[in-house]
């Protein structure tokens, strides 16, 4: 044991040094594991518990509420596969028949106990039992082995504290933010002269393979909204899910708008072709507006992903800036635009479409959306809570009121604060 408390020492020193998810979780799952096991020995009849740390590694997850709610549905399905093993050993014991209605039996089981991915585990456990001779000793030692598994495994992830994984959602969101940057950016240079078609085509499957970095940042800002749930450390966890996951939508309407721009693009570079897109002051105008609103995206993603209130002050302020700067911008493109059109009324329609999907994504990042936008998830996310835990609901506000209530009262016994007592 002396040894297994050195080793658990030495992990918890390097957990802490190390937050790479792949490293927390491999060193994480190896600990529980392991202490699973030697504990079976300890405690189960069986020679070889491996059931014990089989457990303990489908228990321990990356962050404390997938751990729960995992390892309930891990202790369910198994205990369910043993009860039913259980049963057919009673009345059938082990045949090919019985082995076939078995994993009928034990699937269905899993569905109505509602143990979802571990729905397998069930008819896993139900056969393991059933195939050895001592029903019943078997059995209960696999149930044995699968609670000191899951005790394990909560025990490792108190001891372990799995992180909290904000950062790096805040980081795979800046990041999609610079790539939708740099290829505006590109496409503002293209548009300032003549665009072939091929080019304008290849920016415009640019634009769709960001749906594939959306996709990823989405499962990092999933695991960190998973962390902030019934993480003991964080305070407020609420609204950091709601500030991340608005930026993120946020972040991907822009990413459509900016497909459909660079659609509109294309289009336009196959209808003036061999013409330049627009006219060079136009032109300019477009490449000036389009980096603009690139630096106003970062600027976006910092703001939401800023946890400090004076940094989320400064970023707020910066991008309240870009954004009127590039609104001036717009102004300017539109009354080009319209030269243009009285020119040459070819275009037109395009020409309309690249001001209607730039003020898209302008009004999108304006601040006071943001803030409209962030309170209104706010309250639909108070507003099912309440629907869905009404009694904790009305345990949370008594014991504000209480608090409220209780503050006054000190005060009305000794007005002064405590300096000296009231007559």
């Amino acid at each position: 044991m002396r040894v297994v408390r050195e080793w658990t020492a030495s992990v918890v020193r390097y957990v802490k040094r190390r937050r790479d998810p792949m490293v927390v979780q491999t060193l994480r799952s190896a600990a529980a594991a392991t202490i699973a096991y030697v504990v079976a020995l300890r405690l189960s009849p069986e020679p070889a518990p491996l059931t014990a740390p089989l457990t303990a590694l489908l228990v321990v997850q990356v962050t404390l509420y997938a751990t729960l709610t995992n390892g309930i549905r891990r202790v369910n399905s198994v205990v369910a596969g043993v009860l039913v093993a259980i049963a057919f050993s009673l009345l059938v014991g082990l045949t090919w028949w019985s082995l076939a209605l078995l994993i009928v039996a034990s699937l269905a089981v899993g569905r109505l106990v509602r143990v979802e991915e571990y729905v397998p585990e069930v008819a896993i456990s139900a056969m393991l039992v059933l195939g050895v001779t001592t029903h019943g000793d078997t059995a209960w030692a696999r149930v044995v082995e699968t609670l000191i598994g899951a005790v394990v495994g909560f025990g490792c992830n108190l001891l372990l504290a799995p992180p909290v994984w904000v950062d790096e959602a805040g980081e795979s969101i800046e990041g999609l933010a610079r790539r939708v940057r740099q290829l505006m950016l590109r496409m503002g240079e293209e548009a300032a002269g003549r665009t072939p078609v091929e080019r304008a085509t290849e920016r415009l499957y640019e634009a769709r393979r960001l749906d594939h970095d959306i996709v990823e940042v989405d499962a990092a800002l999933r695991q960190a909204e998973d962390s902030l749930r019934l993480n003991p450390r964080v305070r407020e966890g609420l609204l950091h899910r709601v500030v991340l996951r608005t930026g993120l939508d946020t972040l991907e309407i822009c990413t459509v708008v900016l497909r459909v721009l660079a659609r509109t693009l294309t289009d336009l570079a196959k209808e003036r072709d061999p013409e330049p897109l627009f006219a060079p002051e136009t032109g300019a105008a477009v490449e000036g507006l389009l980096s603009e609103i690139a630096d106003a995206v970062v600027s976006f993603a910092v703001l939401v992903t800023s946890h400090v209130s004076e940094s989320a002050e400064s970023a707020e302020s910066r991008l309240a800036a870009e954004l009127r700067q590039a609104a001036a911008t717009r102004d300017k493109l539109a009354q080009l635009l319209l030269e243009e059109v009285q020119r040459d009324a070819r275009s037109w329609q395009l020409y309309g479409a690249v001001l209607t999907e730039v003020n898209r994504i302008l009004d999108e990042m304006d601040t006071e959306h943001r803030s409209r936008r962030l309170f209104e998830e706010l309250d639909r996310n108070s507003r099912e809570q309440r629907e869905r835990m009404p009694r904790l609901t009305r345990l949370r506000e008594s014991l504000r009121d209480s608090e409220r209530l209780r503050v006054p009262e000190v005060l009305r016994r000794n007005p002064d604060g405590g300096g000296r007592r009231s007559r």
